[in-house]
């Protein structure tokens, strides 16, 4: 039987996609994702948060550095994939890393519009749609 890498996560980006296009016209996004979960000790309400780097390729980072920006919920899963280098000492390093396979964007519409002609006066504040946009890695983009 053969193994299942899958990771699912939940969380707000710390800091907008950093996009960078390599050899062959390929787009690469990346970023980190902070994951909460908190808990009881003794009494007191602990949070604890949890930094995730994750990696976007070709239509996948065209959208996330199109519509994700620090801050912005969203709903990934992907695959882990560990990565070895070395640094300017010479010394080897390694890299766990979330590879998205999908992403869905969560929260209000509003939260991914970009220039858009919709105005706050046509949407009450109790509205909270959920943005049910989501992409997965086969997709067939237009770009």
């Amino acid at each position: 039987m053969s193994g299942v890498n899958k990771v699912i996560l939940v969380g707000h980006l710390g800091k907008d996609p950093e996009v960078r296009h390599l050899d062959g016209n390929v787009t690469v996004a990346s970023f980190p994702l902070a994951t909460s979960e908190s808990y009881n000790k003794d009494g007191k309400k602990i949070e604890q948060t949890e930094w995730h780097n994750i990696v976007m390729w070709r239509g996948l980072a065209d959208v996330a550095a199109k519509y994700l920006q620090k801050g912005k919920l969203i709903y990934i899963e992907g695959k882990l994939r560990t990565r070895s280098f070395e640094d300017k000492e010479g010394h080897k390093k390694y890299s766990t890393e979330v590879v998205a396979e999908n992403f869905t964007m969560l929260g209000r519409k509003s939260d991914f519009e970009q220039n858009s002609t919709t105005t706050s006066e046509n949407k009450t504040s109790d509205q909270e749609d959920s943005n049910d946009f989501s992409l997965d890695a086969d997709d067939n983009l237009p770009f």
